[in-house]
């Protein structure tokens, strides 16, 4: 796994983050995807494939994926690592300022973050969510306040497209009064999901942030193991999930799945893989957040890094699903030198 510039910091970080939004997640049914010996394995699996870029939050788990980090990270040497976490939802109930960018909620938040984590800083901490109910310099201060004590190096938002201009201002309101901005963000983009693209994304490269998306595999569209004639059979979730059924199981998106198909039996990697290469060889990504249940999932995911796409495969798979934007002058357009240049 190779190291990358995180935006425009001075920090270095792992080409492919890990995720660990489903450590001590609870079911539907109740049960636990994945329980503290499991997270400890997956970390392992990460550290052995080289990782040492780990993505949590303060919500996840409601608290345990913090938690069974700092324990692992105990027995580790914390220098080598760059861990983000993130702030905004409620982790507490019935408590009217335990949620959002208030300052209140942001300095507690923090502390237990830390104290969870083991640690005395974060390398970068996001905004889970925009919070409208919080004037904009209020909680740009309070996270700047963070820096400025050493308990956060850097900032970032996550999860705000399509609102690029809601970055634009928080960053303005810094650059006014001298605050740490936002340099880096955390949006969904996928090969499937490509509402970014446009204004989000020219943003993003004009502002020279950190792109860090998730879910780069669609929520597990992308790894092929759905078939268009009978989705049902490979996995309950497809009949079972509307929300996921009527985003996903379209006949678009079939045909973008049957290019990343295509793709993958060139290249001779799995379609999971090959959805995440193309992340990595995207001149506008920082890198792609990958997770997975089980260490096999996991290391099929990270080997993704030491796959070769040609300029012409990633362009077929850009292609197989146009994005909002496609046609439209201002559109992110592959230069000549391998780079989006529309600004």
């Amino acid at each position: 796994m190779d190291y990358v510039p995180l935006g425009r910091t001075g920090t270095m970080v792992s080409e492919l983050p890990f995720g660990t939004w489903r450590f001590g997640r609870e079911t539907d049914a109740g049960n636990v995807e994945i329980d503290c010996q499991r997270a400890h394995e997956l970390l392992d699996a990460y550290e052995a494939a080289g990782g040492r870029f780990i993505d949590t939050a303060d919500m996840y788990g409601s608290g345990k994926s913090e938690r069974w980090i700092g324990e692992w990270l105990a027995d580790r040497d914390r220098e080598e690592f760059v861990i983000a976490s993130k702030i905004y939802w409620p982790v507490r109930t019935g408590e009217p300022n335990g949620r959002g960018l208030g300052r209140k909620h942001l300095r507690r938040q923090i502390d237990l973050i830390l104290d969870r984590l083991g640690t005395d800083y974060l390398d970068l901490l996001y905004i889970h969510r925009w919070d409208d109910a919080t004037p904009v310099r209020e909680f740009v201060r309070t996270l700047d306040g963070f820096v400025e004590s050493g308990r956060v190096n850097y900032l970032g938002s996550s999860t705000l497209w399509p609102n690029a201009w809601k970055v634009v201002r928080a960053n303005a309101v810094a650059d006014e009064y001298g605050y740490e901005p936002f340099t880096v963000v955390q949006p969904r983009y996928n090969l499937v999901d490509r509402e970014i693209e446009g204004p989000y994304l020219e943003m993003c490269a004009e502002y020279d942030l950190g792109v860090v998306p998730w879910s780069p595999l669609g929520e597990g569209f992308l790894t092929g193991k759905y078939d268009r004639d009978d989705v049902s059979s490979v996995d309950s979730r497809a009949a079972e999930d509307d929300r996921f059924a009527e985003k996903y199981l379209s006949d678009e998106n079939f045909a973008a799945l049957d290019v990343l198909r295509a793709v993958a039996n060139e290249v001779g990697a799995s379609p999971a893989q090959v959805a995440i290469a193309w992340h990595l060889h995207h001149d506008l990504v920082t890198g792609p957040i990958v997770g997975a249940r089980t260490v096999a999932q996991l290391e099929e995911n990270l080997a993704a890094a030491d796959v070769s796409l040609t300029d012409d495969q990633f362009d077929r798979l850009a292609a197989a699903k146009p994005g909002p934007f496609a046609g439209i002058e201002s559109a992110p357009a592959r230069g000549i030198d391998g780079r989006y240049d529309t600004w």
